[in-house]
């Protein structure tokens, strides 16, 4: 079983959607000391995020200095590296490397980079600490963003005992935006003709759009079909991972549609370990940024059991843009 990131393991008390991040939420302006309304007197200065001392290109494993001093008590934010992909909103899966450290003894406590592959989740619906939900909203896909977390943005006063994180300590991540992906999301990558007359013709769009599925009517295959409509350029796809992907599936008989992610507006996201076998098997050693036609005969489908819309011994034909590979 692949290691779990302790970032993704929030509290049950944390699971609470924040509001949308921006710079001021998080940013030195909002963060700086001010005069004492009651003293006229400055307040003890507080102290930046750490520096990076090592790793500081987008995608190196970063090494950062302990922190000095008495970390602020408010979210700080800082874009080391401004990318200039899209810009992240509320409610998209975002696919990030991060390291996080404990702010005054630099103990690591987690990381994606060992791990050889970045997390996947959520943002800004409480699915990881609210300081992600609010620091990461509205920045780009390609940057680096620093961020020093306090307790009460992050694992709060219960702390998180399995990471040796004390209720007390405030967290310094580096978290690096490989990419963002919601409802209107398409593969992107090179076309490939589809010249077998015998196999449904899908529509190679990428506007977000779901693309057609001409299916013939003629026989339909015995055995599965995976073959590439557009082909990316990323990580291909092994039968024990998880994917993210827009889909949607039609009957061979009669080509009715009987599901789809874009009619819901909403990406899936699933093991290849709890799909039917033509999935799994359609979609194992094919890359992520990929558009895959799959046609699933009966025996590798729901075979002789009728599902919602499914009749029993139905031939399935499926149009999958691979978004994310975890």
């Amino acid at each position: 079983m692949r290691r779990r990131s302790v970032l993704l393991a929030v509290p049950a008390g944390l699971l609470t959607a924040a509001g949308c991040g921006s710079e001021k939420a998080g940013s030195d302006k909002s963060s700086k000391a001010s005069p004492s309304a009651e003293s006229g007197s400055p307040k003890p200065a507080k102290e930046p995020v750490p520096p990076i001392t090592g790793g500081k290109e987008f995608g190196q494993k970063p090494k950062v200095a302990k922190g000095g001093g008495q970390p602020r008590s408010s979210l700080q934010v800082e874009t080391v590296i401004k990318g200039d992909g899209a810009e992240v909103a509320k409610g998209d899966y975002l696919q990030v490397d991060y390291l996080g450290q404990i702010w005054n003894t630099g103990k690591v406590f987690d990381n994606s980079y060992d791990r050889g592959k970045p997390a996947l989740f959520q943002i800004g619906v409480g699915q990881v600490i609210p300081g992600w939900d609010k620091g990461l909203v509205g920045k780009r896909v390609g940057s680096r963003v620093e961020l020093a977390v306090p307790p009460s943005e992050g694992y709060g006063a219960q702390g998180q005992p399995q990471a040796g994180i004390k209720g007390t300590d405030t967290l310094v991540f580096v978290v690096d935006i490989v990419g963002t992906f919601n409802g209107k999301s398409s593969a992107k990558g090179r076309t490939v003709a589809q010249t077998n007359i015998g196999l449904p013709k899908v529509g190679t769009n990428t506007d977000g759009k779901a693309p057609t599925i001409e299916v013939p009517k003629k026989s339909a295959p015995k055995k599965l079909v995976s073959a590439y409509v557009i082909e990316g350029d990323g990580p291909k796809v092994k039968a024990s991972d998880s994917v993210l992907v827009q889909y949607k599936g039609v009957l061979w008989d009669g080509g009715k549609e009987f599901d789809s992610t874009y009619k819901k507006g909403q990406l899936a996201q699933f093991s290849l370990q709890q799909v039917v076998k033509g999935w799994s098997q359609g979609l194992t050693g094919k890359k992520a940024g990929s558009r895959v036609l799959i046609v699933i005969p009966p025996d590798l489908g729901y075979g002789k059991q009728a599902q919602q819309g499914i009749p029993a011994n139905s031939t399935l034909v499926f149009s999958v843009d691979i978004l994310a590979v975890l």
